[in-house]
């Protein structure tokens, strides 16, 4: 298992934690929002929101609360929001590369709380351009572990529909793609009757930083600081744990 894949991991794990605590409801109903008032209120027609639908299904968000914001981005429902996205780019400790992705209303807002999370937990902001460089986007499929499912069956499902390879997670199979497959990908795996927990394009690092215990502490208490805000949807990071930092950290939680 690569070392990318051993973070991969970690960041499962711990968005299913941050789900049981209800963290992500309100950037889960944030993105199927905008994806409704981007491609419209269908899913059959609108990939982009399927695909958030089923992340937020996943993440137990109630039916109704996916329904009103569907309504709500594609005008069905007054009330809607204008959001965009927004980038910014940094340091942890360590100089590990953090790319900061914001869905906001308010850029000023947006941007002071990326700022503050920074400066408290050791981090410095950097210029546009700066980071981002390191990070390409990438199709993303996560498919659960099922009795009998082996990675060579993953990857003989979705080979023709432009994955380039499988990782194995340890509880799922990881599939990465060019951005552009990802919802061909999807497609495979729910043609091929497999179940997926995730399908999202997602930014992912051409280098990796090698970080120990006290490295990768202070690194994922910056991108927790970060993620507390309300604006931010998604922190990515180029920093690579070996498997025992991991387990020292997991005895941790």
């Amino acid at each position: 298992m690569s070392g990318h894949s051993k973070w991969a991991t970690t960041k499962h794990q711990k968005a299913a934690k941050d789900a049981k605590r209800g963290k992500l409801f309100a950037k889960l109903i944030k993105n199927i929002e905008v994806a409704a008032r981007t491609g419209g209120g269908d899913p059959g027609g609108n990939p982009t929101l399927y695909d958030a639908i089923q992340k937020a299904k996943k993440s137990s968000v109630p039916n109704e609360n996916i329904d009103r914001a569907v309504k709500r981005g594609s005008g069905a429902d007054g009330g809607g929001v204008d959001y965009e996205t927004i980038m910014y780019e940094g340091y942890a400790p360590g100089g590990v590369a953090l790319l900061v992705e914001c869905l906001t209303d308010n850029r000023n807002r947006a941007a002071a709380d990326v700022r503050v999370a920074f400066t408290r937990n050791g981090g410095s902001m950097a210029d546009p351009g700066s980071v981002a460089y390191m990070f390409s986007r990438q199709g993303v499929v996560i498919v659960p572990k099922s009795e009998g499912l082996t990675e060579d069956d993953v990857l003989l499902a979705v080979l023709d529909a432009g994955a380039e390879e499988v990782n194995d997670l340890g509880e799922a199979f990881e599939v990465i793609s060019p951005a552009s497959d990802f919802v061909a990908v999807r497609k495979a795996v729910q043609d091929a009757g497999l179940d997926y927990d995730s399908a999202e394009a997602e930014f992912r690092p051409s280098v990796s930083i090698e970080v120990d215990v006290e490295g990768a502490r202070r690194v994922l208490r910056l991108i927790e600081a970060l993620e507390d805000s309300d604006d931010v949807q998604n922190v990515y990071a180029n920093f690579d744990a070996s498997d025992e930092v991991l387990a020292a950290l997991d005895a941790e939680d």
